[in-house]
């Protein structure tokens, strides 16, 4: 999935997102061994679910993700499957997450698509099809 455009047999896509969310109460709980470890499960689910990380940064308290993803996969999919994976996992191997969140991520998120081509280029292309 590398490069700038993916292609299966019939579709040739470019779809990225930029996606941002916290932990609940935006409490700084994403430090050394637990931001260490959700960086690994962002990546392992990530690969599973025909994500490319770009690129990914852990603050103490939110996660900033730039990805590439197939047509099939929604903004929303992303963000409840690594949400929901990296909760269950740190909550389990980091005790001490459980006592200091009721769960582990806010229900919200940020999601922003991201192109190589500007809105108004398209709005032009699309515009003289129609004199073709």
């Amino acid at each position: 999935m590398n490069g700038k455009r993916w292609k299966r047999s019939t579709t040739v896509y470019n779809i990225s997102y930029h996606l941002i969310w916290c932990p609940k109460y935006r409490r700084k709980v994403l430090v050394i061994d637990v931001a260490k470890r959700l960086e690994e499960l962002l990546l392992q689910k990530a690969h599973e679910i025909e994500v490319e990380i770009v690129q990914m940064e852990i603050m103490p308290d939110h996660v900033h993700l730039f990805v590439k993803t197939t047509p099939t996969n929604s903004p929303h999919f992303i963000v409840q499957q690594l949400k929901g994976y990296t909760s269950r996992i740190l909550r389990q191997e980091f005790p001490s997450l459980k006592s200091r969140l009721p769960s582990m991520w806010t229900r919200s998120y940020y999601c922003e698509s991201v192109g190589h081509i500007s809105e108004e280029t398209i709005r032009k292309y699309i515009k003289k099809q129609k004199n073709k």
